[in-house]
């Protein structure tokens, strides 16, 4: 890369609901920083509010198979992990059936975009993730929890939830915005970068991103 040069950045799309969106962030934290990375994070919705029917279609080896996945993934990390009580999105995991009433994926995902626009997005996502993935605490939606965990990005927590609640207009058309362009650039799940328009979908493919990222900049370098 030429002197002065400013590297391309990354789109790192994320969800709360996804496990692998939290196995994938602390890693990305930590690349950002090894490989100068400009990471910009983008909130989405998860398939299950977006789509609802989604997990009517889906073959019925995939949800055990997920778990046993995401379970071993977070071991070899070194991360706790236990499926989130509350779970972030309202559904009957045995049927499939996505509730009417969603009282926490909108509000995370709004506080999510907010924090982004702080550029305290990353910080903000992995603390809030390791609140509602690593089993540490039960009831992650209740009490001063979100509060501490807004603290540990450093943003003020009764000024982020206030905006939040008061600005769900723009917040939400940001989301939409994010899931347009997470569209556009190829793919539909979490965690996705998107790489000078290349799409990486999963916290596997951080080495291709990386080698991608090298390969560029050797070009460039030139």
């Amino acid at each position: 890369m030429a002197a002065g040069q400013t590297p391309a950045p990354v789109d790192f799309y994320f969800s709360f609901r996804s496990p692998y969106s939290y196995l994938a962030v602390s890693q990305v934290r930590a690349l950002a920083i090894e490989h100068a990375l400009d990471i910009t994070l983008r909130v989405v919705r998860p398939l299950a509010v977006r789509d609802p029917n989604f997990f009517q279609s889906v073959n019925p080896m995939w949800p055990p198979y997920l778990f046993r996945d995401v379970t071993r993934i977070a071991e070899r990390l070194g991360l706790p992990f236990r499926w989130p009580r509350p779970d972030p999105v309202v559904q009957d995991l045995a049927s499939g059936t996505i509730a009417a009433e969603q009282p926490h994926i909108g509000r995370l995902s709004r506080l999510g975009v907010l924090a982004a626009a702080q550029d305290a997005g990353l910080a903000y996502v992995e603390a809030v993730s390791r609140l509602i993935w690593s089993g540490e605490v039960d009831g992650w939606d209740q009490g001063d929890h979100l509060a501490h965990a807004a603290v540990a990005a450093g943003l003020e927590p009764v000024a982020l939830e206030a905006r939040a609640e008061a600005e769900a207009e723009w917040l939400d058309a940001a989301l939409l915005e994010n899931e347009a362009d997470q569209a556009a650039a190829g793919h539909w799940g979490v965690p996705l970068f998107v790489y000078r328009g290349e799409p990486f979908f999963g916290q596997d493919r951080l080495p291709d991103l990386l080698w991608r990222i090298a390969q560029n900049r050797r070009t460039e370098a030139v």
